[in-house]
């Protein structure tokens, strides 16, 4: 039997939060008595993973104090120029043979089992992607499907046209 991939998980969360209005780093916010991130870090841990990779960028050295007693591997993205440049700051630390679980550190409510939910509906050679069926879609990526039901693309709200936005299948990003 083959022996299961590593399981590396890549934390993003180098993002200002000026919607926030708050001098604090969006994933500092507190939720519940404990910052946003800290929340997606324990989800995280709960799947005892081989490396958890934070990729920080706004006030990266108030993040990194906050969470110094955990065993981290930190990335800097000096520029934001979007979640793949984001992903890519950590992919070279990342072993070459594991599976990459991506998570964003202001999604504080994402649960350990719908995360293991999502690893065990993928095979090792698959991209999983967790999508959902919000009672608005507005403002979120759209899933479009083949005539399969394969996802073929996402396309973002507002590059949709008024067609792409009656569908209600939206990307989370996880």
């Amino acid at each position: 039997m083959k022996a299961p991939k590593l399981l590396e998980i890549v934390v993003l969360a180098a993002g200002k939060g000026t919607r926030m209005r708050s001098t604090k780093p969006k994933v500092l916010q507190p939720i519940g008595g404990c910052p946003m991130l800290g929340h997606v870090l324990n989800t995280a841990e709960a799947l005892s993973p081989h490396a958890i990779h934070v990729v920080v960028g706004h006030q990266a050295d108030l993040v990194r104090a906050t969470f110094a007693d955990k065993p981290l591997h930190w990335h800097l993205q000096a520029e934001q120029l979007g979640t793949g440049h984001a992903v890519a700051q950590a992919s070279d630390s990342l072993h070459p043979d594991a599976r990459v679980l991506i998570l964003y550190g202001d999604v504080p409510l994402i649960t350990p089992e719908t995360l293991q939910n999502l690893l065990a509906a993928c095979s090792d050679n698959e991209v999983g992607l967790l999508t959902a069926l919000p009672a608005s879609p507005d403002g979120y990526g759209r899933i479009v499907r083949d005539g399969n039901g394969h996802v073929e693309r996402i396309v973002e709200h507002k590059d949709a046209d008024a067609e792409l936005r009656k569908i209600c299948e939206v990307n989370t990003g996880i």
